[in-house]
């Protein structure tokens, strides 16, 4: 059997969580995590209408290629202005979501051309915080990279990008990571390790935007990883799968940044992904079901409780989460 980009994702973070030295698994702990996951709830994921451009057609596959171009920002985000109780990532899915609803998404030439100061504008933030202007800037480069993508590949069309991957998840990633913000690969011990979280979740949204048909129809969603930023591993590490040494821990605690590739930031990224695949294993062992996306999902949410937003979690300027 031909391996997919998901099989070379997992096989590269086995690697690394053999050589970790920062990050270490927490392996005899698995099947009792494993056996307390709620399946069910893991088989539950849904696109929220409120902050997605839902049940618009072209402009829906639109919306959600736009969005998730620009789907990184988490290193930045203690100084994004949010909207009252949002996240980081529901404030510029929202924002996003009231631009296209007042003005119709995007088209490629507007994308190709759009500016920073355009982009500080329409997720309406501070222009005179350097921080964020900085991560306006890496909005406004993905956006025209998207742009100029769509222009010269399939003739400013949203959907014939989606299209051209013939119901393949895999293919997606590949054409995705043809522009430098999806292309998140990392060197580690001399090898290179891919992750592609925004590539992967480009299929997953187009799945749950159309149930699974047309645009979201993918005949190999459940060979996917998780999708590896800094949420997860944090979920991991607070219940106890994951421990970090001390000092990459009191870095953290202190809301030092954790540079991005750095053996620290590939370590944390590769141990929860394969650490989730352990855990999938695990599941299946017990005659409980679950793929890395629903897993992702669940854990995902799991994060976003009080108990795990209270503490500090590995912070990285980086365009890939």
């Amino acid at each position: 059997m031909t391996e997919t980009i998901f099989d070379q994702i997992r096989a590269a973070c086995k690697a690394v969580a053999g050589l970790s030295t920062h990050v270490r698994i927490n392996y005899a702990k698995i099947p009792a995590y494993a056996s307390s996951l709620p399946v069910e709830k893991a088989a539950t994921c849904q696109l929220d209408p409120n902050c997605h451009f839902l049940g618009r057609k072209k402009d829906t596959v639109a919306f959600l290629l736009i969005l998730d171009s620009i789907n990184f920002g988490s290193g930045y985000f203690p100084h994004l202005r949010k909207r009252p109780g949002l996240s980081g990532y529901f404030t510029i899915a929202s924002s996003l979501h009231d631009f296209c609803a007042a003005n119709g998404a995007p088209a490629a030439d507007h994308l190709a051309a759009i500016t920073a100061e355009e982009c500080t504008r329409i997720f309406d933030q501070d222009p005179n915080d350097t921080i964020i202007a900085e991560l306006m800037a890496h909005f406004s480069a993905a956006l025209n990279d998207l742009g100029r993508y769509l222009l010269d590949r399939f003739q400013g069309s949203f959907t014939g990008l989606v299209a051209a991957a013939d119901a393949s998840a895999a293919r997606l990633v590949h054409l995705l990571r043809q522009m430098p913000y999806y292309n998140d690969v990392e060197w580690y011990a001399n090898r290179q390790v891919p992750f592609f979280k925004r590539a992967q979740i480009v299929a997953a949204d187009l799945a749950l935007a159309f149930d699974g048909l047309r645009w979201g129809h993918f005949h190999d969603l459940d060979q996917m990883t998780i999708f590896a930023d800094n949420l997860l591993p944090h979920v991991l590490r607070m219940d106890g799968i994951l421990d970090y040494e001390d000092a990459l821990l009191n870095r953290i605690n202190a809301q030092i940044l954790i540079a991005p590739g750095s053996a620290e930031e590939v370590e944390i990224r590769a141990c929860a992904v394969h650490a989730v695949e352990l855990i999938k294993d695990a599941m299946r062992a017990g005659g409980k079901f679950a793929n890395a996306r629903q897993l992702d999902n669940l854990l995902w949410n799991r994060g976003r409780q009080p108990q795990y937003k209270a503490v500090p979690r590995h912070r990285t300027r980086t365009v890939y989460y």
